[in-house]
Formats: structure tokens, C-alpha cells, sequence
């Protein structure tokens, strides 16, 4: 998540902290502000103004689309979705009408369909590459990863196929989220 576009060097990484809590627990209580990764708590960067504005920018299209068309249902980053090893709240999430869960009274038993991140200062290059490939592993088949500094979109369908999006390229819902497209100069609006 994106805390606010800062000096790097201004922005203080908060530690994960080990815990005896299990999977279920976690479901259970849902500390709001931290996901579960491994039997450790990791907090979640507080959301800034900008991050709010690339959500929006995002949330308003894909769940206009999703919606007419029927697609099935998206999530914000208050939903919390099982990964297998990890229980975690991607800023906007899609789970497709036949995949939704019969109780939805509490967080996603399932993988979305289609996770988006938005990269924030505080996040390392490989703990956001680690979770696009922990969704993959999970059964997620498509990850975006929206980089607000470098204004682009890392496309990520497999371990092995990923692309990244600019400015003169267009964000499609590929067979995912059939029909959908955004420019992505529309993300950063």
C-alpha cells in the first residue's frame, strides 16, 4: 500500500513481528492494519491521499465494468483473502460469480481472481515481487502491481510471464475480467 510519495530516506520500514497465532486465529480477530505471512504479523502502511486516489481510479471502472456485465464481485483492502501460508488484503480484489464463496460473512476462504497492489515507499522490490507470486501460487490468475513513482502497471499472469505497462499502453482485463480496459495514465490521474 502507498503511505505517500516521501524522500525514501524519510520513511521508517515497520518490523513484522513473529507470533503464535495460527491462520484461523488471524481469521478469526482480523487485526485490522497488518496481513499474516509465515506465523508473522506484517503491518500494512497507513494509506495516504495518493493511494486513495490510484484505488479510486482503478475501483471506479473495473467495478463499473464488473457490475454491468455481471462478472462476479470486487473487494477493497478491508477483505482479507487466504492464500495458504498467508492471510492477505489487496488494495482491490475481483472474485469472479462462479468462484464466490456461499458465506461471505467473513474474510475470502479463496484466492482472488485478480489481485492489485498499489507499491508504497515503504515497500522492498522483493517483498512486493514475493507476494505477486505468492497470489500466482495460490491460484490468483492475474496480479497488478501499480508503481505510483514510475507510473506503471507490472502485469503478472505467471512466474514466468509478466509485463509492465506505461503511460502509452492500456490495462486490460485480459480473460480475467473479460472486456475490460483503462489506459494506464488513467491510474495516475
Amino acid at each position: 500500500m502507498l503511505s505517500s510519495q516521501r524522500n525514501p530516506e524519510s520513511v521508517q520500514e515497520i518490523p513484522a513481528h513473529k507470533t503464535e497465532m495460527t491462520l484461523d486465529e488471524f481469521l478469526e480477530n482480523d487485526f485490522e492494519g497488518y496481513e499474516y505471512v509465515r506465523g508473522e504479523l506484517v503491518p500494512m502502511s497507513p494509506p495516504s491521499m495518493i493511494h486513495g486516489e490510484i484505488s479510486v481510479n482503478i475501483i471506479l471502472p473495473l467495478g463499473l465494468h464488473v457490475r454491468e456485465n455481471q462478472l462476479g464481485r470486487l473487494y477493497t483492502a478491508e477483505t482479507t483473502f487466504d492464500l495458504g501460508d498467508r492471510l492477505v488484503k489487496p488494495d482491490v480484489a475481483f472474485v469472479s460469480t462462479d468462484r464466490l464463496p456461499e458465506d461471505r460473512e467473513k474474510g475470502s476462504p479463496i484466492p482472488p481472481d485478480l489481485a492489485v497492489e498499489v507499491v508504497s515507499p515503504t515497500d522492498k522490490h522483493y517483498d512486493v515481487t514475493e507476494k505477486a507470486l505468492a497470489y500466482l501460487k495460490a491460484g490468483t490468475r492475474l496480479v497488478w502491481v501499480i508503481e505510483p513513482v514510475a507510473k506503471t502497471v507490472m502485469v503478472y499472469r505467471s512466474e514466468t510471464d509478466f509485463t509492465v505497462l506505461t503511460s502509452q499502453d492500456t490495462l486490460t482485463g485480459e480473460d480475467v475480467v473479460e472486456g475490460f480496459t483503462c489506459p494506464v495514465t488513467q491510474l495516475f490521474e
